[in-house]
């Protein structure tokens, strides 16, 4: 307070539990570290230490709050290490997936309608819907229904379920119709139970498994915003299993084999696996959090996946699984999550009839396999640097006429290729070499080149960003081509 810091204060202030640790140089000179601390700046390699960028930063994150300036800086213990992470942090920009979304035409951020909420632009929103209909096939492979629900509610639904006690926060406001107050759905959670809610159950009919693409809506601060990765409005792929205690584990087992299988569709065959056992406060009985922690080991085991234990790091609700993906440079990004809850089957008081006709309460899981598709979208343009595989490229073909007299015949091709479910368009107006450069720009993964000879000999001329000039082609040829590297996923 004497030397005027008034944000020192507040972090003070916010210092509950953990030490506070100060830096300091003799009587001349301290401040508040967290650590850890050298003794002196001559035991940090000089040759390895780089000041980065300087940036304004929201004190906390809040456009509401002052304006600062933040200093990034790093340093390593050699100058191999601070050269190697120089090189990973130039390709992470380069795969920066908000650069690639804006040069590809993806989506983009309107602040005309506000931050942190996404459009999806015609070539985004097609691999959007190759993702969804990818998805929805697997699920409903897997023994799932599909449901659609609303994305208000009246706000004592959120009463029920515990969201205006425990996440208040992150909710917007509500808002009054007709004298009653409605907000909209940070979770999808209590909609399904109300869907399940809607007759009685029998113990023959589980277990019971839906799953939705719902589109949720949750504040954040402006400050924290992040392209894809951190939005206001998402789309999770939610599903909830209703089971019996002693279907736990299969159930546990059939998501993660359902879960590898959709990840590695895109890619994905890396993961770091944590298992999170139950923390001080908690809902439920001893036994039923001991069956349940019991019935996720086993189905891990079973599975053969390596895990760690985080003791004490589960939901209050249930215990959890959790899983990140590693991508293309070795990050690795929090995905997938099975949650076993006890809570919400007893605030909905949702119940089933056992074989002696008597009324119990159902295993409610929770889970998702690619988080948001948000954030999910975000990660494969990253991992892929925007060069998608052809199964899911927004455009699969481009073809270029050499001169427009060639354009009715590409037309033609176009339109063969689109009745056989290949995503093509004809681009023209320019000399080849540009036509051929502004496809690779795009990072089209098939280019058809069309001149005189083509056009005699009903071909084309193919050439691939990944494979080269793959020689001239049939249309039919062409076609099926296409076809068998998308179903072999091999281009």
């Amino acid at each position: 307070m004497a030397v005027n810091e008034p944000y020192k204060m507040q972090i003070l202030d916010s210092i509950k539990e953990d030490p506070i640790t100060i830096y300091h140089i003799g009587n001349e000179w301290w401040d508040l570290c967290a650590g850890p601390h050298v003794e002196t700046t001559g035991k940090i390699n000089n040759k390895a230490f780089q000041l980065e960028s300087v940036a304004g930063a929201y004190w906390r994150g809040d456009e509401k709050k002052p304006m600062l300036q933040r200093i990034y800086g790093t340093a390593w213990e050699n100058e191999e290490q601070l050269k190697a992470y120089l090189h990973f942090k130039e390709e992470a920009k380069r795969r920066d997936h908000r650069r690639i979304g804006q040069d590809l035409d993806l989506f983009s951020i309107q602040e005309e309608a506000g931050g942190g909420l996404v459009f999806w632009h015609p070539k985004g929103a097609i691999a959007r819907h190759i993702i969804e209909d990818s998805w929805r096939k697997t699920h409903i492979e897997h023994g799932y229904d599909l449901l659609f629900t609303p994305h208000v509610a009246r706000a004592d639904l959120w009463k029920i379920s515990g969201h205006l006690d425990f996440y208040k926060e992150n909710m917007y406001d509500q808002m009054e119709i007709e004298d009653e107050l409605y907000q909209l759905r940070p979770m999808n959670c209590p909609y399904h139970i109300l869907v399940y809610k809607r007759k009685l159950h029998s113990y023959r009919d589980f277990p019971i498994r839906v799953a939705e693409l719902g589109t949720v809506y949750r504040y954040e601060l402006s400050g924290s915003l992040h392209g894809l990765f951190r939005v206001r409005g998402f789309t999770q792929d939610d599903a909830h299993i209703f089971c019996l205690e002693d279907q736990i584990k299969d159930e546990i087992r059939g998501v993660l084999d359902l879960t590898e299988e959709i990840l590695l569709q895109f890619g994905f065959s890396k993961y770091e696996v944590n298992l999170s056992t139950r923390p001080e406060k908690a809902v439920g009985d001893d036994d039923i959090w001991e069956k349940a922690t019991v019935a996720l080991k086993d189905a891990l085991d079973d599975k053969g996946w390596s895990y760690q234990i985080d003791e004490g790091g589960g939901a209050f609700y249930g215990p959890k699984i959790d899983l990140k993906i590693e991508d293309s440079l070795g990050r690795k990004w929090q995905c997938s999550t099975i949650q076993v809850d006890f809570n919400l089957p007893n605030r909905f008081d949702i119940t089933y009839v056992d074989s002696n006709s008597e009324k119990r309460r159902p295993i409610m899981i929770h889970r998702a396999v690619l988080g948001s598709l948000e954030r999910f979208f975000g990660v494969l343009i990253e991992h892929y640097a925007g060069d998608f595989p052809l199964w899911l490229a927004p455009i699969q073909a481009r073809v270029l006429p050499v001169t427009d007299t060639q354009l009715g015949y590409c037309n033609e091709v176009v339109g063969k290729l689109k009745s056989n479910g290949i995503r093509a368009e004809v681009c023209h107006g320019e000399r080849l070499p540009k036509l051929i450069r502004n496809a690779e720009k795009q990072k089209i993964p098939l280019m058809a080149v069309v001149g005189l000879k083509e056009v005699e000999t009903h071909s084309v001329t193919v050439r691939s960003r990944f494979g080269g000039e793959l020689g001239t082609m049939k249309i039919d040829e062409f076609i099926s081509s296409i076809q068998q590297a998308i179903k072999n996923r091999t281009l």
